[in-house]
């Protein structure tokens, strides 16, 4: 068992520790999107107005702009070989990324309460308990799981990417047995605000990955290539976003309230009734399983790359480790159980306030990344204040928070709405300007100022004190 449990945390991993293939990607991420709530996304583009056709296509655009921003943040994760939210540092300074990160910690907390509503019935229906206790007993499976680590996390990954691919293929045969496909795509009504709801709620999707998403990649080989990881990782979370999205859009156009008064049970009576229905019970919670592990993993990392840039901590004990994952995992449970009776009108505004503060973040860090520092970081000076990264990074935080300010003009919510939206027929585009402003901001500053930036990448040697370089080009 002590071989299974994973010792790392936020520092970085050893290369003579490092293995699987990119491929990795592609099956962790297939599994961690073929679940009940990125039906219910995909079900809001719908819900809210959209048509079929031009729905399926919005998400289609959202799924791949958003997935691809995703991806070049997994790519990073072999050449470095830490957690995706410590990077930060090297933009934000080793205490000024607690900026961004409390953010994160948010959005952690938010998913894993989401996905507990929605696993929690399931959880329910097969434990013959109500929804209160399915939750509760749904975090507790959450939380030891995600205390193993990163091994059972990629094995749980395979599992449920083909388990639930089997679902959904059979939940999808029983659907089309039940409506009119041709009536359904021929009803296409083509309108701009409905169109980009669409695309932003699959950009928003796939862009929430983005502050973890190196996490399940950075105990891949260091000469394991970018460009392989970046596309297993897109392909992977694409295909298994658009598909379970497709299967969503279809169910609410068909349906209507059926599917809105009950999501899981609407979505198990297709399957069937009886031991039948218990097995979809099942797969809804496990694919649920799969991403709330995500979420609760990449939490205590949040958490953890927070605090100690405070401390100076490097290392966590098994015991901090659960800790932390213990809080996140009180945290989601008490937010899942205070809103499970108002989760549907919600989670459309949790996804796109997210949006609104991670869109600069990620700008910042890839701009840093691939154009800035150029693939090359001194690891070790993300742990010292004093050292070349700094405390604070200002140009950053001052870039964060403009890229904020841009957004709000043009963000739509239900408890707020920009004075650009009006002239815009209503459409919400502060995800866009939340991309490109604070990257060309950033770029624009930080371009004027590399001092910082290593010759090459400083690892530290694993058991020896000091550092030792590793060529900038070792991933290529």
């Amino acid at each position: 068992m002590a071989a299974v449990v994973e010792k790392h945390s936020i520092d970085v991993v050893p290369d003579s520790e490092r293995h699987g293939r990119a491929f990795n990607q592609f099956t962790l991420w297939v599994g961690a999107n073929l679940h009940i709530t990125a039906v219910v996304t995909g079900a809001l583009a719908v819900v809210f107005g959209g048509d079929v056709v031009w729905s399926l296509v919005g998400l289609v655009l959202g799924n791949l702009l958003g997935g691809a921003v995703m991806a070049l943040h997994s790519a990073q994760g072999p050449k470095l070989g830490l957690p995706q939210m410590i990077q930060s540092r090297a933009q934000f300074g080793v205490k000024g990324a607690v900026v961004p990160l409390l953010l994160v910690i948010l959005m952690y907390v938010g998913f894993f309460a989401s996905g507990s509503v929605l696993a929690g019935q399931a959880t329910a229906q097969l434990t013959h308990t109500n929804d209160t206790t399915g939750i509760i007993v749904f975090a507790l499976v959450t939380a030891v799981l995600a205390a193993v680590g990163y091994r059972v996390i990629h094995v749980l990954g395979r599992v449920a990417s083909v388990i639930c691919a089997i679902a959904f293929v059979y939940l999808g045969v029983r659907l089309l047995d039940r409506v009119d496909l041709g009536d359904l795509l021929g009803d296409a009504r083509f309108s701009l605000p409905m169109f980009l709801l669409a695309v932003s709620l699959s950009a928003s999707w796939q862009l929430a990955f983005g502050p973890y998403v190196a996490d399940y990649s950075r105990y891949l080989p260091r000469d394991t290539s970018a460009k392989a990881t970046f596309w297993w990782t897109l392909s992977g979370s694409a295909l298994g976003s658009q598909w379970s999205m497709t299967f969503g859009v279809l169910v609410a156009a068909s349906a209507g309230e059926a599917f809105l008064d009950n999501q899981v049970g609407y979505v198990v009576s297709l399957g069937g009734a009886g031991l039948v229905a218990s097995v979809f019970y099942f797969v809804i919670a496990l694919g649920k399983l799969t991403v709330n592990v995500l979420n609760t993993y990449g939490g205590f990392m949040a958490m953890v790359t927070g605090v100690s840039g405070f401390r100076g901590q490097r290392v966590l004990s098994q015991r901090g480790r659960a800790l932390y994952i213990a809080v996140i995992m009180v945290a989601g449970t008490a937010v899942a159980l205070a809103g499970k009776d108002s989760f549907l009108s919600s989670f459309k505004d949790f996804l796109l306030f997210l949006l609104t503060f991670f869109t600069p973040w990620s700008a910042i860090n890839l701009v840093d990344y691939y154009l800035i520092s150029r693939e090359r970081y001194d690891i070790p000076a993300l742990a010292d204040p004093d050292g070349r990264y700094g405390a604070w990074r200002w140009n950053a935080l001052v870039v964060y928070a403009v890229g904020l300010v841009a957004q709000f003009p043009f963000l739509a919510t239900s408890f707020y709405t920009g004075p650009l939206v009006g002239p815009l027929g209503g459409a919400d585009v502060s995800w866009i300007v939340g991309l490109v402003v604070p990257a060309v901001l950033y770029w624009l500053l930080a371009r004027r100022d590399t001092a910082h930036v290593p010759a090459e990448t400083i690892l530290e040697a694993p058991g020896v004190p000091g550092t030792e370089p590793v060529a900038s080009g070792a991933a290529q």
